[in-house]
């Protein structure tokens, strides 16, 4: 079978085939109306509870970025529509809560399934996984559990996202799926646990595969039923291989990122909360190059105050002691929404109010951040960067706003770090075209590929059904990041990468021939980062 690897290593071992057939629930009539909206509302409490603590648990494990997810599942369960449309259909059609929620998942799957954002059609798979764990509550059946004593391949169509956040690391050998996506849960939590995984085989995985010996490559996406002697070891000296790489890369601990004719870039690690930074530190990366400040946002729901923001901005400057944090203000908005925000709907969401237009036209919320931020800047080495900048305009507002934040804070006699470093996320074609414009008026620059990519390739990055056609290493994205350098290098400007491109080893001699500064991935990324920066020439 030939699917996408989105996950590397080697598996080899049998095959278990889940076969993931919803649950009919019979259609019950009742006539205590009351009782079953009860009841209802208990599981509903319930299942609230239990996703909170998978969210707490999937924290632990995966990081916080990761457990986002079964916070806005909550949310979904707080839904007034979801909550509406069950209590109408128990009252309407004098049917058991079971019932009702089942017709409700139906209903709701249709209608994200329906719509033209690739983001909302996500979410008709997130609001089947929430009803099942209430129809689970209520009916006393709970889902079967995918695993058994020994390791297995497991194989389905799909991994729900609660399936996939609970898996027991020391029995999944790697995830194999008929469909998916390389940005589906399915991948990120495979990448993120360190599990081999290959997606999108199609109709080659079938229930007959259950029970087959097999070796499963999650870097090319082969997978091989019932290998012969001679390709069980080729696999095996490989998934050998892989592991002496991986002891290997351990020397590179406490080394600098530095090519054998001399060019040296930083490694820093991208985060979304305090929890992540033991992961930073275990894998010796130089810095913090992107905190993703709007975690702290959707998280809540309700604007987080100052204080809490300064608390997580000033736990993350102390725990890097010295190093480097580059804190990105709020990115709210296109496939990042939080209902208390009150932003309208939109039909093109990424080309809409995200980001540093949200701070510009609502700057009391920017000025708490700005507060929070400058307050914690005396903890350690501050830098903030602006997302989505377009024009030169938009800087020296931003600007403008922060030195009124900074007036009120000398007023009140409140300290901050007179060093702080202002920069801006290069993610707009337009940002690239005038940097050398912008150079003039910050400390830094940050690619985020991905968006750039997006906007220059007119591919929305969330539509899988073109992903054919996104070419990351286009010569325009390349042309763009050489530009960018060169202008920022000519004003004295350091520059970073911050998106997927970063972590691309393939385009490393590109990097070192342009004179990219700084290179930010996830933790476990950056040990490997390194060491192909080491043995470039």
């Amino acid at each position: 079978m030939q699917g996408k690897g989105v996950s590397s290593g080697i598996a080899i071992g049998t095959i278990k085939y889940c076969a993931q057939t919803t649950r009919t629930v019979e259609k019950r009539q009742v006539t205590d109306f009351p009782a079953e909206i009860v009841r209802f509302e208990s599981a509903r409490a319930l299942a609230a509870a239990q996703l909170g603590e998978l969210a707490v648990s999937t924290a632990q494990k995966l990081g916080k970025e990761n457990s986002l997810l079964f916070e806005i599942h909550q949310m979904m369960l707080e839904d007034t529509d979801y909550r509406e449309s069950v209590t109408q259909i128990i009252q309407g059609q004098q049917v058991c809560a079971e019932y009702a929620v089942q017709e409700t998942a139906g209903q709701f799957k249709e209608m994200f399934a329906s719509m033209d954002d690739e983001y909302m059609k996500e979410r008709a798979a997130d609001v089947q996984d929430v009803s099942r764990r209430v129809i689970a509550l209520l009916t006393g059946i709970g889902e079967e559990s995918l695993l058994g004593d020994k390791p297995v391949i497991l194989a389905a169509e799909d991994f729900s996202p609660s399936e996939t956040a609970q898996f027991d690391r020391d029995k999944v050998l790697a995830l194999l799926t008929s469909t998916g996506s390389g940005n589906s849960h399915t991948a990120i939590f495979a990448r993120t646990m360190g599990i081999p995984a290959v997606i999108g085989v199609g109709g080659a995985l079938t229930p007959d595969c259950d029970g087959l010996f097999a070796v499963l490559d999650g870097e090319t996406g082969t997978v091989v039923l019932n290998p012969d002697e001679v390709t069980l070891a080729e696999y095996r000296k490989k998934a050998a291989e892989q592991r002496q790489r991986e002891e290997l890369l351990l020397a590179y601990r406490g080394k600098k990122g530095v090519s054998r004719s001399g060019k040296e870039i930083n490694i820093y690690a991208n985060i979304g909360s305090p929890e992540d930074v033991p992961a930073v530190l275990k894998n010796d990366a130089e810095g913090v190059g992107l905190f993703r400040s709007e975690f702290l946002y959707l998280e809540q729901s309700d604007f987080p105050g100052e204080d809490t923001q300064y608390n997580a901005y000033k736990a993350v400057l102390e725990s890097m002691v010295g190093k480097r944090v580059v804190i990105r203000t709020l990115d709210i908005g296109a496939d990042k929404q939080a209902d208390y925000f009150g932003l309208a709907h939109e039909e093109n969401p990424a080309l809409g109010l995200r980001a540093v237009r949200i701070c510009l036209t609502r700057p009391d919320i920017f000025k708490t951040q700005l507060r929070a931020l400058c307050r914690a800047s005396v903890h350690g080495k501050l830098a903030i960067m602006i997302p989505m900048i377009t024009s030169v305009n938009e800087v020296r507002q931003v600007k403008s706003i922060l030195k009124d934040v900074q007036d009120e804070l000398d007023v009140a006699g409140i300290r901050y770090s007179d060093s702080i470093e202002l920069g801006i996320m290069v993610e707009t074609p337009a940002a690239a075209i005038i940097s050398d414009l912008l150079a003039e008026e910050v400390d830094f620059f940050s690619i985020g590929t991905n968006d750039l990519t997006q906007y220059t390739l007119a591919i929305d990055r969330q539509n899988h059904a073109i992903e054919p056609f996104c070419d990351t290493h286009h010569d325009a994205i390349l042309r763009l990041i050489a530009t960018v350098v060169r202008n920022a290098h000519a004003k004295g400007l350091w520059v970073g990468i911050c998106g997927e491109l970063a972590g691309d080893l393939s385009l490393m001699k590109f990097y070192l021939d342009v004179g990219v500064d700084e290179l930010s991935v996830a933790p476990p990324l950056v040990l490997g980062l390194r060491k192909a920066v080491c043995d470039s020439e």
